[in-house]
């Protein structure tokens, strides 16, 4: 089992000692000496005032920052929560991400999911209900522009003739697919090496445009779900990655944080086929973020 978890800017105003240069530095290399295998931002580039003022979050620009805490590490794996693909066009995404990973010497997992966000969308000038479509597409791009030289592609979204982007990385990043539909495990069984999950009930599925996923026996389903398709597809499951949460024994930092309890949930989870579990961090101040990575990793990470 690995585990990630996302620089906890976790709320609108966030606290600025996680969004200076010194601060990512600190949580990153916190992060890396506590046995973290992957680091990573949100990406929420033009968010409403409305959005963020019910419960929304400010972000850094997932790539520029995962730039920065690459720099100030040597074997942490950036891994964004999400990329959200049709912000951007496949070609820049692709760029962005094979840079990302020669400087970093091949630590970068590309995450990515559709969005939900529909006057974001509108903000970036993309239609928001060819979201899907712009995803399939961009999946294909983004793949094969890592591997192929002289590459053409003739799209409903994009089209592009004898394309050559160099430097290109040395083996092809991982590319993790996002979201709890069944359409995010056809695109993870067709174009990806992860699918992640995450729990979502009722009420939070609707926002975000997904499916509800409030238990261990909905997450087994879907992994069901998943593996049926890798098979047809004649992939190995044992090659695709399953990241999701653990609720078990609270969150790391907070009073009666219960790390046998966690353990158990670790456990859990694996029997099911997660190999990855993306932890919260608490993101009220810099110093109380550094303390949960380092007591996670005294308590869980090193317990294993």
């Amino acid at each position: 089992m690995k585990f990630a978890f996302t620089h906890p800017m976790h709320s609108h105003p966030y606290n600025p000692e996680l969004v200076g240069g010194a601060g990512v530095a600190a949580v990153a290399v916190a992060a890396e000496k506590a046995g973290f295998g992957g680091f990573g931002f949100t990406d929420h580039p033009a968010p409403t005032e409305k959005w963020l003022r019910a419960g929304g979050h400010d972000a850094l620009d997932p790539f520029v920052a995962m730039g920065f805490a690459a720099a100030h590490t040597t074997t942490l794996r950036l891994i964004p929560n999400v990329v959200v693909l049709p912000y951007r066009n496949p070609f820049v995404v692709a760029k962005a991400g094979a840079t990302l990973d020669l400087l970093s010497g091949g630590r970068f997992t590309l995450a990515v999911g559709v969005g939900y966000l529909k006057r974001e969308f509108m903000a970036l000038g993309v239609d928001f209900e060819e979201r899907a479509g712009l995803v399939d597409e961009a999946l294909q791009v983004i793949r094969a522009i890592w591997t192929t030289d002289d590459y053409s592609f003739e799209g409903r979204h994009f089209t592009a003739a004898g394309v050559t982007a160099h430097p290109r990385p040395a083996v092809a990043p991982p590319i993790w697919v996002g979201g709890n539909t069944g359409a995010a495990r056809r695109r993870a069984a067709l174009y990806g090496d992860g699918w992640c999950p995450f729990p979502a009930p009722a009420v939070l599925a609707q926002t975000a445009r997904t499916a509800s996923l409030e238990s261990l026996a909905e997450l087994e389903v879907g992994i069901g779900d998943l593996r049926r398709r890798l098979d047809e597809t004649g992939r190995d499951p044992a090659t695709v990655d399953i990241t999701f949460s653990n609720s078990q024994g609270g969150v790391p930092g907070a009073d009666g944080f219960d790390a046998a309890a966690y353990l158990d949930g670790v456990a859990a989870l694996a029997d099911c086929g997660v190999t990855w579990i993306q932890v919260q961090v608490p993101g009220d101040s810099l110093a109380h973020a550094v303390e949960a990575v380092e007591q996670f990793g005294e308590q869980v990470i090193a317990k294993l």
